[in-house]
């Protein structure tokens, strides 16, 4: 979907704020309610728009530890692949999971409550995870970014 300067306002205005109500929105963006409600529909239904949820805190909820997991797998046939990723969607404490090029097949983002809890989530979760060969943790020590919102540049329309 190509993406024109309005559609790209109301993509930055929801970055900013996601329940902005649709009047107010439709107002930002200098479109009548029903125009801006369409192409709110539009950016959903092509995918642009994944979602919309709240954004929680990891320490208010007691994981006060972001642990970065590198692993590697025994293979990449799609099947090894395929294991690996079905197992590690049932983890609650992933975060993020990426397959990777290079070293590692695949790159995790933990949340844990201190260094005992991410000792069980290894020992439960991470080492028992099928076709897993090597594990190699970081510990993060400060947060610098963690974005959600991206910026939205001219050449996109």
């Amino acid at each position: 979907m190509r993406l024109d300067r309005i559609d790209i306002a109301i993509l930055e205005a929801l970055q900013k704020d996601g329940r902005i109500p649709n009047a107010a929105l439709a107002e930002k963006v200098g479109l009548s309610q029903s125009a801006c409600s369409r192409r709110l529909d539009n950016l959903e239904k092509s995918g642009t728009i994944r979602g919309y949820h709240a954004r929680l805190s990891n320490a208010a909820l007691g994981h006060q530890m972001t642990a970065i997991v590198h692993i590697s797998l025994s293979g990449q046939f799609e099947k090894t692949l395929s294991d690996f990723e079905a197992a590690i969607k049932r983890c609650p404490n992933v975060l993020s999971c990426h397959l990777m090029s290079g070293e590692y097949d695949y790159i995790l983002r933990i949340a844990a409550k201190d260094l005992v809890d991410y000792e069980r989530i290894h020992k439960e979760w991470l080492s028992a995870m099928p076709h897993v060969t090597k594990i190699n943790s970081s510990f993060a020590l400060r947060e610098i970014v963690d974005r959600t919102a991206m910026g939205m540049k001219p050449e996109m329309a």
